[in-house]
């Protein structure tokens, strides 16, 4: 079950059947620069991180085919990036077709490389092979180092374009690559790599590739003895280690993890499963390493696995029959958290994101994985089988409790006519993307919030103090929560359908910008938080569309005369202080804000409503594992794991005039 099964169907024979010939070209690249968030999705954080990823996955398929087993990840000083794999080192004998070398054209040609020869690559991490060529489009400078065949090889580029033809700087011993590229700037919103960003992909990358170990060091940063901040990821048991990631913070319903490894119709399959006393499901679907969103071929397969197993489960034993209760199949899921690992040849992308997996034949390779895993793990556990079962007809009653409690909402909005909340101020447009919602801590606030916005496009909705923690709440008792029944309503948001209770339909959406507005404050960053939450775990396609942003209202109020600044930060007080107070006469007064009642609605719509001047950030999910992670730790019971992530995330302010 353990034994690495990727090595057996992807590794070659003779890497020196691997070079310039295995290089085919399909396309040009001309457009990259001109509409980067075509290949990278944006220019932003995300897309900045992107670039790195790209790189990466060329390291990793070199590990899928056997020939990989170190990956170190550098953050220079200056912000760029180094990428190191022992690997065979990309080709860098002449092309003929290109009249270049294999090396240049790797780099400098879309869609070119290795994954698109069968025989090189069994299996690609990469889309659509667009990656090393698109971060050096999007490069000011990238380095690539080569050390193959006893020559260590070189060439600089500069946005994507040779400095020079590539040329041998020494010897080696060694084989694998090197990339070092800095991003340029007046491409991309920030050139600041986060590094927690950075080490959470190789986290999930060693989960989802074991045996490979993968490094992480920031040159930016030494701690109190002098060493870089490192991080090193290395897994031996794969998901099953994966799952006891996501879930450290969650309370197991059963000790042991089911784990399964095996090929499938030739289609390697891992999945790891484990249930625990929360009312979600959380599954996490990859392919080929791509984190799949939408989920696809390989989630329909296991969760029809899943659930035909464990049904016929419990008509054999009876307990279905003593209780009269119908079974729906997000029953099963209730409580599960799982991760699907498929490797397939050929992956065939759909969906809004092309992250959703359209390939047939998964479906029964995922659904005969699944269910031999289960049926031997039911009949060996009898124990952890009935505990199990009892949990899906705890998850049935409830589920038939929120019918009841969403038919209620349904029929008191009916009889109210229009159905929206009375505190709702709504706007005048009735076009979804073109009008917005403020979440507004308070009715005070949500008072001065009206007075401030522009009726035409803006709507207020007050909430009353902290809503519910949904990480610690049955979904019955969710939908009874006013403030939540508010939200949904507002939002013009269904929910429940005959296959899934809880899945969210967005058809009929009223705003397509959702702004989380609260105080700045410690209360006010846990109601953020809480509704954050919300939105996680039971509107998290709102967060993947783009819709939910934070407004960032701000924290001091610099007056000297008739003259004032705004800041948002604790370097823009200090910097606004001297600015005012050079060279003049009389003190600078500083107002510090605790509240958004503290402003009065001009102020308010100058900081923090007006497009103009305001700054919104979005709400995205870079990992879904880490901040599932995340919110299980910030929200649930467990009090020293949340005190410790405070610790070593707070910052800390000295005000000093």
């Amino acid at each position: 079950m353990e034994e690495n099964n990727l090595q057996a169907i992807n590794s070659l024979k003779d890497d020196s059947d691997y070079n310039a010939d295995n290089i085919q070209v399909l396309e040009g690249l001309e457009a990259v620069r001109k509409r980067p968030s075509m290949y990278i999705g944006d220019t932003g954080e995300r897309g900045l991180h992107h670039l790195v990823y790209e790189v990466v996955d060329n390291s990793i398929d070199e590990a899928l085919a056997g020939y990989c087993k170190n990956i170190d990840v550098i953050i220079n000083e200056d912000d760029s990036i180094t990428v190191t794999d022992d690997g065979r080192g990309i080709p860098t004998d002449f092309h003929e077709k290109e009249g270049k070398s294999a090396l240049e054209v790797v780099l400098t040609v879309l869609h070119a490389g290795g994954k698109f020869d069968k025989d090189t690559y069994k299996v690609s991490g990469g889309l659509h092979g667009v990656g090393v060529s698109c971060v050096n489009a999007l490069s000011i400078h990238l380095k690539a180092e080569i050390h193959r065949k006893g020559k260590i090889w070189q060439q600089e580029f500069s946005i994507g374009k040779p400095l020079y033809d590539v040329k041998i700087v020494g010897d080696t011993d060694k084989t694998g690559t090197v990339i070092t590229f800095k991003p340029d700037a007046s491409i991309f919103n920030t050139t600041v790599y986060q590094f927690d960003i950075l080490s959470a992909r190789l986290r999930e990358l060693s989960f989802l590739n074991k045996g490979v170990k993968l490094n992480i060091t920031d040159m930016r940063q030494k701690d109190e003895a002098g060493n870089y901040r490192t991080e090193k990821f290395f897994s031996i048991n794969g998901l099953k280690e994966f799952i006891e990631y996501i879930d450290v913070n969650k309370e197991k319903l059963t000790e042991q993890i089911l784990h399964l490894d095996i090929v499938k119709a030739d289609i390697p399959v891992e999945i790891a499963l484990q249930y625990n006393t929360t009312y979600r499901e959380n599954i996490h679907s990859y392919v080929n390493n791509i984190n799949t969103h939408e989920g696809g071929t390989h989630l329909t397969g296991f969760r029809r696995g899943l659930t035909r197993t464990l049904k016929q489960y419990a008509d054999d034993s009876g307990i279905l029959a003593k209780n009269k209760i119908e079974i729906s199949g997000d029953d099963f899921r209730e409580g599960l958290t799982a991760v699907i690992s498929v490797k397939v040849q050929e992956p065939q992308f759909e969906g809004q994101t092309k992250t959703k997996l359209g390939n047939a034949e998964v479906t029964v390779a995922v659904d005969q994985a699944v269910s031999q895993m289960l049926k031997n793990y039911m009949e060996e556990n009898p124990r952890d089988a009935k505990i199990i079962i009892n949990k899906v007809l705890i998850a049935a009653q409830a589920r038939i409790a929120a019918k009841k409690a969403r038919e209620l909402v349904q029929k008191k909005n009916v009889l109210k006519g229009a159905g929206l909340p009375g505190k709702l101020a709504d706007c005048t447009l009735r076009d979804p993307e073109k009008t917005e919602v403020y979440l507004v801590e308070g009715d005070s606030a949500g008072g001065t919030a009206k007075q401030g916005r522009d009726r035409m496009f803006q709507a207020i909705l007050p909430l009353r103090g902290k809503i519910l923690n949904v990480e610690k709440a049955m979904h019955h008792k969710i939908l009874e929560s006013e403030e939540i029944r508010n939200i949904y309503t507002a939002l013009g948001i269904t929910i429940g359908t005959e296959e899934d209770s809880k899945a969210v339909n967005l058809s009929k959406i009223r705003y397509h910008k959702v702004i989380i507005m609260t105080d700045a404050d410690v209360d006010g960053s846990h109601i953020t938080t809480l509704i954050m939450t919300f939105f996680f775990r039971y509107m998290k396609d709102m967060i993947e569309h783009g819709y939910l942003y934070i407004a960032t209202p701000p924290l001091y109020l610099i007056k000297k005369g008739k003259e004032q600044v705004y800041c948002w930060t604790e370097e823009e007080r200090k910097n606004a202080i001297d600015t005012l107070g050079k060279g003049r006469e009389g003190s600078v007064g500083i107002q510090r804000y605790k509240g958004l009642g503290e402003m009065n609605a001009e102020q308010l719509w100058d900081t923090t409503m007006n497009p103009k001047t305001r700054t919104l950030r979005q709400v995205t999910i870079e990992n879904a594992a880490e901040a599932d992670r995340t919110f299980s730790m910030l929200m649930g019971d467990d009090v020293a794991p949340r005190r410790e992530f405070i610790e070593q995330n707070a910052v800390y302010a000295k005000i000093d005039a």
